[in-house]
This record gives C-alpha cells, structure tokens and sequence, in this order.
C-alpha cells in the first residue's frame, strides 16, 4: 500500500492541435500598427488623401453631423448626428454649440467602441475659428480620441 499512485497519461486528440500557420483577419491591426500604406493621392488635392480615418463634420441650417471615413472608402465606417432620434430628444435645439459638443461625445464614444484611437480632423481655417467647431473638437479630444494620425512607421 505504500506505492504511490500511477499518473494516467493524457489522450492525444487531433482536435486540440495547435496550427502552425498564423493568418491575421483583422484588417485594420496594420493600421493601428502604423504600417499600413496611406494613399498619398496628388500633393494639389484637398484634403489629403493621407490617413487612415479622416473626421468629416459638417453643419447645416438645421442639423450638425459627424463622420468617419475610412481611406479609400465611399461610405462613412461610423457616424452620428442630430437627426438620430436618441441625440435629438436630449437636445433643446439640433443646430446650437451644445448639439456640436453632444455630436462630439457620442462620436467618440462610438469611436472607442469600434476600437478607432486617431483620427484626421482639419477644417477650414475660417470655419476652425467657430465656438461650435471648438466644442465640438473639444469634446471628441475629452473622449479620448486623438485628432492626428501617428507618424507612419517605415519597416
């Protein structure tokens, strides 16, 4: 009785096998790397051509919306505005300096939640000086989003 207990052995199974080809399916993890290749399009086109997300924000008479675009892309990959019913009910007026800032914070919220750290933003200077773009600006920053794209990274 004083032999000690015999370990028993683990069954092999195909199953558990670990691969040793590794594909990566997230598009977007060369972009959050810097390593990805930005479109540099013509040196006259504005805006240019070179980032990986670029901030769209526009005001209307009125509505104020917000995009994200993707380079190369027709379509906005995010967006918000205050023809959304959830944004609009929260609002007193829909085109005001607190409908810029409450676009901004949900935006960045949405932009967090995508896993979308940096963006583009530039605006026309004359329009740049406005209280609302400043706000609006403002409040995508206090999100924790950074408007500027990081520096390519040449491997």
């Amino acid at each position: 009785m004083s032999q000690a207990a015999s370990q028993p052995q683990p069954e092999h199974d195909d199953n558990e096998q670990v691969s040793e080809k590794f594909v990566n399916r997230n598009p977007r993890n060369l972009e959050q790397m810097a390593l990805a290749v930005k479109d540099r399009g013509w040196a006259t086109v504005w805006p240019s051509r070179q980032y990986y997300h670029r901030l769209v924000f526009s005001r209307s008479q009125h509505h104020v919306t917000a995009q994200v675009m993707a380079a190369g892309l027709v379509e906005p990959v995010l967006s918000c505005s205050t023809q959304e019913w959830a944004v609009k009910r929260e609002l007193g007026s829909t085109q005001g300096v607190a409908a810029c800032q409450a676009v901004g914070e949900v935006l960045a919220q949405r932009c967090r939640e995508a896993g979308i750290r940096h963006v583009t933003f530039r605006v026309i200077p004359w329009q740049f000086r406005s209280q609302a773009v400043q706000k609006f600006r403002t409040a995508m920053k206090e999100g924790g989003i950074i408007l500027s794209e990081p520096r390519r990274k040449y491997i």
